[in-house]
């Protein structure tokens, strides 16, 4: 009499192998990785590594990422320097101001955008997407003559109101398509409470809205923190000078302080990086989830 075959057992059953096709592809995969992330790391390094080195260092071959003459000589004449360390606070006193200036009117005007019906509602849509359309550069011109006929030219608010223009469209288009994932119950809940628009805006929608925030101020004070084109044509004297007009300054006649140049750049970066790893999680978030009509 014929015996039939037990089944093996889950331990006794061969495990599962990843064809060896799928292997090669995953690997192939991680190279490139690897690769574009060494090519794009190694302007950064070399930049990091140049400021630590005098000039004539820098241009030394073969070159060498730590030379003898290692120092931090370009980092304390920076910091040491009020003219340049005015730069860092203009910069940052611009792009902070530009920032909560432009979530607050932007998060107004999506919540308006996303909640209501009123006329000419399309109209404002078409003209929001319309300056995003618009090469900045093509309006240079304009921008200086309303700044000069307004008496800003060379001033905070000149530059503040000419960084907003460029930056509300985003924020609104950004703000709105996040505010439309959002339910619209939240609103009704509130109003049956007996409160208003505003109370549902920042009671409700505010605190849960964090990750689209987060993803318009991050985008807006990298825009304002890296201008360099509105900065230097709206600006005259050194202390109105933000941090790109600053590394362009050291670009003298004769001369080209390399090292300096690498060291204020690394400094500049310093607070954007800063941002992303802080930020990171809600800045994607943020911006997956706001990517919908409006």
């Amino acid at each position: 009499m014929t015996t039939l075959a037990t089944r093996p057992t889950t331990s006794e059953q061969p495990a599962l192998r990843t064809p060896p096709k799928k292997t090669s592809q995953r690997a192939a995969l991680v190279v490139a990785l690897v690769l574009g992330a060494c090519f794009a790391a190694l302007p950064v390094v070399w930049m990091l590594s140049s400021s630590f080195k005098t000039n004539p260092e820098i241009f030394e071959f073969p070159p060498r990422l730590v030379t003898p003459g290692f120092s931090f000589d370009a980092y304390t004449t920076i910091l040491t320097d009020p003219t340049k360390l005015r730069f860092f606070l203009n910069s940052y006193v611009i792009a902070l101001s530009v920032t909560a200036l432009s979530l607050i009117v932007a998060v107004h005007a999506a919540y308006a955008f996303s909640r209501y019906e009123f006329w000419g509602k399309k109209t404002i849509n078409v003209i929001v997407v319309s300056v995003q359309a618009v090469p900045p550069i093509t309006l240079l011109i304009p921008y200086f003559g309303l700044v000069v006929a307004l008496k800003l030219y060379n001033t905070y608010q000149g530059l503040i109101l000419t960084y907003m223009v460029f930056t509300l469209p985003y924020a609104i288009i950004m703000m709105t398509g996040y505010f439309n994932t959002l339910p619209k119950e939240l609103d009704e809940a509130v109003k049956v409470d007996g409160a208003g628009p505003l109370t549902a805006l920042w009671r409700i929608l505010m605190p849960i809205s964090v990750p689209g925030l987060v993803s318009v101020g991050v985008y807006t004070f990298m825009i304002c923190w890296n201008e360099f084109l509105f900065a230097l044509t709206l600006t005259r004297t050194e202390d109105m000078r933000t941090v790109p007009i600053g590394i362009q300054l050291l670009m003298g006649q004769h001369s080209y302080e390399w090292n300096e140049m690498m060291a204020m750049s690394i400094l500049g970066c310093i607070p954007v990086l800063i941002l992303f790893l802080f930020f990171q999680r809600y800045f994607i978030g943020g911006m997956t989830a706001g990517a919908v009509k409006i």
